[in-house]
């Protein structure tokens, strides 16, 4: 992975973005039919009902304002966050400690929440408990690419440290006391390493399904929780920018990639 910087962070007042994690702004400019932030929506989350059974009980951790509630096809499945808000199923819940009991669903949705989670190894370990046999963890993640990396360094938004060491549970690799503040670089220190992964999650789950995607579909949404500008296209012009988006990222993926697929399958022993 290249890296422009090795690590930069800012205080949440540099950020360039508008309406910054206002769950409320986001859903209502969500409910005004934006039709780039619908496209990419559905991108990110109808391939994940290709891993899911339509009676299986799932739920969504640190899912925000919950936009997947619209996607996932699935009359079993829950949104939680850490905070209290109304759309939620379940507040207050930390995807670090859930409290819910043991082997409690068939699939956990994680969908960038990972680079937000201060300790990823306490996370895994929960996800890992909650899961019944043959769970399934399935994550999207923001791939730090040359290009994400420029963009946020531009937007002064969540930043990336590519120094840290995401498996020790000693210091925090984003802040505890924001859980708006993010990592980007995270997924990347985790999920790149594949012999590093196994050796400290092998015991846990194996990677089921892994696929990079998005580029500029995403640049132009408009954003997802926190909003940019963007140019507002029909459907054939975001079709057509997808298309682009697939041969740039499979032959470039480190100069152009914004986005990373995965399913872990877990590995089942006796808790």
């Amino acid at each position: 992975m290249f890296k422009i910087l090795k690590k930069i962070q800012f205080k949440s007042s540099d950020n360039k973005m508008k309406h910054l994690a206002n769950t409320q702004i986001a859903i209502k400019y969500y409910k005004s039919k934006n039709k780039n932030l619908d496209f990419l929506l559905k991108k990110r989350f109808d391939w994940m009902n290709n891993f899911i059974n339509e009676n299986d009980l799932g739920i969504e951790v640190g899912s925000g304002v919950g936009f997947s509630k619209d996607y996932i096809k699935n009359k079993n499945f829950k949104i939680s966050d850490i905070s209290s808000e109304d759309h939620l199923d379940y507040k207050n819940i930390d995807a670090q400690s859930t409290g819910f009991a043991d082997e409690s669903f068939d699939f956990v949705i994680a969908s960038n929440m990972v680079h937000h989670v201060p300790y990823p190894i306490k996370f895994f370990k929960e996800m890992y408990r909650i899961l019944k046999k043959d769970g399934k963890l399935i994550i999207f993640e923001p791939y730090c690419s040359v290009l994400l990396q420029l963009v946020t360094i531009i937007m002064k938004h969540e930043g990336f440290d590519f120094t840290i060491n995401p498996w020790d549970n000693k210091i925090p690799k984003s802040s505890e006391s924001d859980a708006w503040h993010g990592n980007i670089a995270v997924s990347n220190l985790i999920f790149d390493d594949k012999k590093m992964f196994n050796n400290q999650l092998g015991d846990y789950f194996k990677i089921e399904y892994e696929k990079l995607t998005e580029c500029f579909i995403f640049l132009n949404s408009g954003g997802v929780t926190s909003k940019t500008f963007c140019i507002p296209l029909n459907n054939f012009f975001l079709k057509l920018i997808s298309k682009t988006d697939d041969i740039l990222v499979r032959f470039m993926p480190n100069i152009f990639c914004l986005g990373r697929r995965l399913v872990l399958k877990k590995n089942y022993k006796s808790i």
